[in-house]
This record gives C-alpha cells, structure tokens and sequence, in this order.
C-alpha cells in the first residue's frame, strides 16, 4: 500500500517579516520611560500591527502586570510583618 504523500498549506496570508531597523526601533521605544507603557497599550490593541510585534506586546504587557501584582503582595507582606511587630 503506497500511499501519497500530503502536502498541508496554510492559506492564510503571511505577516511581513520584521527587518532589523524595525526591532531596533521597538527596543529603543522601549527603554523610553512611560512611552514604553504607551506603545506596548497600542501595539497589542491595533488590528493593523504586525503580529510578532502584537505578540511582543501583549507578552510585556502580561508580565508587567504579573510583576506589579507580586509587587505589591510583597510589598503587602512586608508592610502586614511590620505592623505585628
């Protein structure tokens, strides 16, 4: 029994590859203080972004909220061993 091998083709449209001007760019916006905030809020919620740029976003934007929330469970640890002193 031979059988055929079958090609599987994605037929949605690819995105355009990022060039590395416009990964420089991301990173230099990125170390700007309160731009950074700003540009990942409208990267991660424009329908005409790049994706990989989109999903760059998105993923800072779900790690800064993990780190301000265990930010502030230390920092309410700390502050509730304190106050029993």
């Amino acid at each position: 029994m031979n059988q055929e091998p079958q090609n599987f083709v994605d037929e949605r449209p690819m995105a355009p590859i990022m060039t590395l001007k416009d990964w420089i760019i991301t990173m230099i916006l990125m170390i700007i203080p309160v731009v950074n905030l700003v540009m990942l809020i409208v990267w991660a919620t424009s329908k005409t972004e790049n994706p990989n740029r989109k999903n760059m976003a998105l993923a800072m934007l779900i790690l800064w909220a993990i780190g301000i929330v265990l930010y502030v469970l230390i920092f309410v640890l700390i502050l509730g061993m304190y106050s029993g002193l």
